[in-house]
């Protein structure tokens, strides 16, 4: 999946389950992916929590096949600014 179709699955899913918070998720080199305004856009742009997370592990994580606890716990997700906002991500992930 590329990051482009990431962005529109989130994009779907907040359709169904608004976020009110700005989240972004920071692939690296390969891009980001700003959620603010009901939107997720493929945008580098100032967030209340970044989740900084390859996009392999993005695509698992939404897929269920990456455990988020599991992923912090071994460094494979670094989360950036408030992190008890990270918990509500997975209402949108998915």
């Amino acid at each position: 999946m590329t990051i482009e179709e990431i962005a529109a699955k989130i994009s779907r899913g907040l359709e169904k389950r608004p976020v009110e918070d700005s989240f972004k998720f920071d692939c690296g080199d390969e891009g980001a992916i700003t959620i603010r305004d009901g939107a997720a856009r493929l945008a580098d742009e100032e967030a209340d929590c970044t989740i900084h997370i390859s996009r392999k592990n993005l695509e698992k994580l939404m897929a269920g096949d990456l455990n988020p606890m599991a992923a912090f716990a071994f460094g494979k997700i670094k989360v950036s600014g408030d992190m008890s906002l990270a918990m509500k991500l997975g209402k949108v992930l998915g």
